[in-house]
């Protein structure tokens, strides 16, 4: 049933859908003969904003205050009706959401746009994704290094180069805008989400910020070229990262010099870059939840930043505002608007939604001025970006530049810049890095090494990432979405293509008591460890440990007298001082992606260890919460370090 009802396939209504335009379409271009000034292109965005305003009803207007999920057009008996009835202004793909044919993806989004046109006042529709590390959720595109590995590689060139080819894949789909980037500062690595912050320290996220945006949107107010860059989401606003215990969606205690000197100063730079839209956090600060929170959203973010764009919500982010998700819906609905949220991510239950905001309004507990605001930014956003001029999606944009060779080695380049080296040889005599290519034998142990959904992690091809090579996703089975193989290379078939040919490359996947007897003769022995994929509360952890059967992996090679070289596959420091001792070279991957290449890169020396620490590497958890500039900093390894080869 859950199948049957989720499913994605092609909308079995397009042909209605066609027929409908047609007939709708044609009798709405026939009202409107003459001249309407919103529909001119010529006239400036703020005057077509106010022309078209005017022109709005209060169902139309709440309409745009709503985005959905696209399942919606699989399940719902009357398709039509989301936008005919509901004037539903905005649709997102969920995590899950699995593509696999970019022209059927446009096709489908295209049907859902050309609905959009047939309403009263044609408003297009804003289709949105996450696309925080590469357009993630779609099969056979680049998956770049996770935040944490792009601040690893002080490289802010880099990372626009990637905000710009993650638009282009991302626009290649039919999609005008990426819900990226995310700017935490995160201050605690046992929170589940410290993989999406790309430093501890504000100055690199700063930095970072400041240049995926201009990838994302081409340097320019919400968009320079529609064809080729997507509308951004700075997410979350305010003070995710500094949770306490670095617990997810939990209470951030800061004073006005934390919170002024860590977490607000990204979304300052991106209000100056002309960020389109934010997302709250559905964090709380100070004890006040972030979705209801209009001291930060409307005094300080609207008011003092000049914040031009619209504040949306996260996926079922008003809910959360009650200590029980959605115990007073009418409440959390009437708090989040009047707090200064502009776009509710509903994603289902939009009719109940759009009800209950109804009668907010008509009995005055949202004045009417608030609901104009909160339209009036949508439509700043989708005239801006150039919806109304482009609504629908290009299949010529679906170039073969999509996950090509060339976007490709700009991900490969990423990973082996973010590669950090913290151990080479037990001593300084003893350096084991770069690693000879031509030797007899080696060995390459873990299970990691040859796990393309490990090496990636959390939001790649499902909410909480997948194993092995994306063929089969048990999450998303269970939805009936399609999966298939998506492309790359995975350390070990990396590690295969850079050694001589002569030489004998082992994989033993999981060491046993009898692992370091049976390759005595090995000359090095690559041991590749780390975490499994996860995200958001799943990820949060208070041991911060290596996953099983890492321990053993470590014991069985390393721990048995074979001369070893340790990846660590993470998105955050695990604890490795008790391992540190039986380790000869120690070198952490930051959820690579999918060009594995990048690692081999540095490991046999054809590029250099560049990467530096992003974050401090502690001892023992217990030292936790601990940071660069802390009164008490006794790490492991310090923030900034990294060994350069």
């Amino acid at each position: 049933m859950v199948a049957a009802m989720y499913g994605v396939r092609s909308f079995f209504f397009s042909a209605v859908i066609v027929i409908l335009f047609a007939s709708r379409f044609g009798d709405a271009t026939a009202a409107d003969r003459g001249y309407i000034k919103y529909k001119d292109p010529k006239v400036a965005v703020e005057e077509r904003v106010e022309d078209l305003l005017i022109r709005m009803t209060l169902p139309e207007k709440l309409g745009q205050m709503c985005q959905i999920d696209r399942f919606n057009f699989s399940i719902s008996t009357r398709p039509t009706d989301i936008f005919t009835k509901y004037m539903i202004g905005s649709v997102l793909s969920n995590p899950f959401d699995t593509g696999k044919n970019i022209s059927q993806r446009i096709l489908d989004i295209n049907v859902m746009k050309k609905l959009s046109l047939t309403t009263r006042l044609g408003i297009p529709l804003l289709y949105a994704i996450d696309a925080v590390h590469g357009h993630n959720t779609f099969i056979n595109a680049t998956i770049f290094p996770h935040n944490v590995g792009l601040g690893a590689t002080r490289d802010p060139q880099l990372v626009k180069k990637i905000g710009a080819i993650t638009a282009q894949e991302v626009r290649a789909t039919g999609v005008a805008q990426a819900f990226a980037p995310c700017v935490a500062v995160c201050r605690d690595p046992r929170w589940g989400r410290c993989y999406e912050s790309y430093s501890e320290d504000p100055a690199v996220v700063n930095m970072m910020t400041e240049s995926i945006i201009d990838g994302l949107q081409g340097n320019a107010p919400y968009i320079a070229d529609p064809k080729i860059n997507v509308a951004g989401c700075a997410k979350h606003f305010v003070g995710d990262g500094g949770t306490i215990n670095g617990i997810n969606e939990n209470n951030t205690v800061a004073d006005n010099a934390t919170l002024f000197g860590i977490h607000m100063p990204p979304f300052e730079i991106a209000v100056k870059k002309g960020i389109a839209s934010i997302m709250a956090s559905y964090s709380s600060l100070n004890g006040v939840k972030m979705h209801a929170n209009r001291a930060m959203i409307t005094d300080y973010l609207k008011n003092t930043l000049r914040f031009q764009g619209f504040v949306i919500s996260d996926w079922f982010g008003i809910d959360r505002i009650t200590p029980i998700p959605k115990s007073n819906y009418t409440y959390s609905i009437e708090a989040s608007i009047n707090a200064g949220i502009d776009m509710v991510m509903v994603p289902w239950a939009y009719p109940e939604y759009l009800e209950k905001l109804t009668k907010l309004v008509n009995g005055g507990y949202i004045p009417m001025s608030r609901i104009d605001d909160a339209v009036r930014r949508i439509l700043r956003v989708k005239f801006s970006i150039g919806l109304f001029e482009n609504s629908l999606a290009d299949e010529k944009l679906a170039t073969p530049e999509f996950g090509s060779e060339a976007h490709r080695e700009v991900a490969r380049e990423a990973v082996r810049k973010s590669m950090v080296l913290l151990k080479n040889g037990k001593t300084d005599a003893d350096k084991i890095v770069p690693l000879p290519k031509k030797v007899k034998k080696i060995v390459v142990a873990g299970r990691h090494a040859n796990d393309m959904g490990w090496q990636c992690g959390g939001f790649t091809l499902s909410w909480q990432g997948f194993n092995g090579t994306g063929e089969d996703i048990p999450a998303n089975k269970k939805l009936g979405i399609p999966t298939g193989k998506t492309r790359g290379t995975t350390i070990l078939e990396a590690i295969q293509k850079a050694v001589d040919p002569t030489t004998e490359v082992v994989y033993v996947e999981e060491p046993n008591q009898d692992t370091a007897k049976l390759h005595a003769d090995a000359a090095y022995t690559i041991v590749v460890v780390g975490e499994t994929p996860y995200a958001e509360t799943r990820g949060d952890s208070p041991t911060l440990g290596i996953a099983d059967p890492g321990p053993n992996t470590l014991r069985w090679t390393c721990g048995s007298g074979m001369k070893c070289l340790v990846i660590l596959v993470t998105g955050r420091p695990l604890v490795m001082e008790p391992y540190l001792d039986m380790i000869d070279a120690l070198a952490v991957a930051w959820l690579p992606g999918t060009e594995g290449q990048g690692v081999a890169d540095v490991l046999f020396g054809d590029h250099p260890f560049t990467g530096t620490l992003p974050r401090t590497w502690m001892k023992h958890v217990v030292q936790l919460p601990m940071n660069v500039g802390d009164k008490y900093y006794d790490p492991l390894y310090p923030f900034g370090y990294g060994i350069n080869t």
